[in-house]
């Protein structure tokens, strides 16, 4: 199966217990999972406090209705493929978001791919060919949300809808602390290093995938041994990070992996190295110290302990990471 030209190494990682996965609309309709039910429509990027808000909407207009309640959202995110130079970083990858689709109880995911020849598709058009093959009762979506490619408002596929028989429910803005909780604002939050309030918005602390890729080695040298890890998600502004870690299988939920607490540096490790290439690298609390080249982790930032900077000596940058280990262990500890 390939979601959005993304063709996963091993079919598993899209799998999930409770929750039925389809590539397209018409893959969805013909197995009639949703017939009678209700879907939430959105890009769910993140999943954050807001989307949770519609999905909860849709669980609940389904179990009135005795059916399955589903999301449908799009691969790519339309703005990577309408306008790719504007498209800003996803703060989940899919996978990622299915997973987390999946935990919060949906039944149905529908993955549609999103291309220039989908996105020429009108509102009139996508009620009639699309959402009623689905056969829904229900379709919920945000305040904001446009369809088709003369980007029709609420009221307008309201009426739409209507024509088939289908309701609309529009969820009002979301808003938290006197925030309006957004993929935008979530983004903003991290672009400042500020997690904790990415964490808020996101009802958990942002997290990122990866592999540990071979590094320098500094670490370990300076009796902090680190993993680099490759990653394509969305890290933070540049500093140090207190940290909570899967190693091993952590990717798209695997199995089997482990947790650690740890502290990570996010930055160009300008005391050490003049490339100013930017990498993360962790040192992970109570580990065996086992090779993990190669392995996966997923990696949660719980705060931020401060910038990064440069220091006059490598006895000083030694003190430092010292510090911020021992901060960052006694501030997990204290945390859930």
């Amino acid at each position: 199966m390939s979601l959005g030209g993304l063709t996963p190494p091993r079919r598993r990682a899209y799998q999930f217990e409770a929750m039925r996965l389809f590539s397209s609309i018409g893959e969805a309709a013909s197995s009639g999972a949703l017939r009678g039910g209700a879907v939430a429509i959105g890009n769910f990027d993140g999943v954050h406090l807001g989307h949770r808000e519609l999905l909860a909407r849709a669980m609940a207009l389904a179990q009135g209705r005795g059916a399955a309640a589903g999301v449908l959202t799009f691969e790519p995110h339309p703005v990577q493929v309408l306008r790719p130079q504007l498209a800003p970083p996803l703060l989940t990858s899919l996978p990622r978001k299915l997973e987390l689709l999946a935990a919060a109880g949906l039944e149905v995911a529908v993955v549609q791919p999103f291309d220039l020849g989908y996105a020429a598709t009108t509102a009139a058009r996508f009620v009639e060919r699309d959402l009623r093959a689905l056969g829904v009762g229900d379709v919920v979506v945000g305040w904001d949300f446009t369809a088709g490619h003369e980007r029709a408002r609420v009221e307008a596929l309201r009426s739409l809808l209507a024509d088939h028989g289908l309701a609309l429910r529009v969820v009002e803005p979301v808003t938290e602390g006197g925030l309006t909780v957004s993929s935008t604002k979530i983004r903003e939050f991290l672009l400042e290093g500020n997690v904790e309030g990415a964490a808020l918005l996101l009802l958990r602390p942002h997290d990122l995938d990866g592999l540990v890729r071979r590094g320098a080695g500094r670490g370990r040298g300076f009796g902090f041994a680190t993993a680099n890890l490759a990653t394509t998600g969305l890290l933070p502004a540049l500093g140090v990070y207190a940290v909570r870690a899967l190693v091993g299988g952590a990717v798209a939920g695997g199995a089997g992996a482990a947790a650690h607490a740890g502290v990570c540096n996010v930055g160009v490790k300008p005391t050490v190295d003049a490339s100013g290439h930017v990498s993360a690298e962790v040192h992970l609390f109570d580990f065996d110290g086992r090779d993990l080249y190669g392995e996966a982790v997923r990696l949660a930032f719980v705060a931020r302990l401060r910038e990064e900077r440069r220091f006059p000596s490598v006895e000083a940058l030694r003190a430092q990471i010292a510090a911020d280990a021992e901060r960052a262990r006694a501030l997990l500890d204290a945390g859930p």
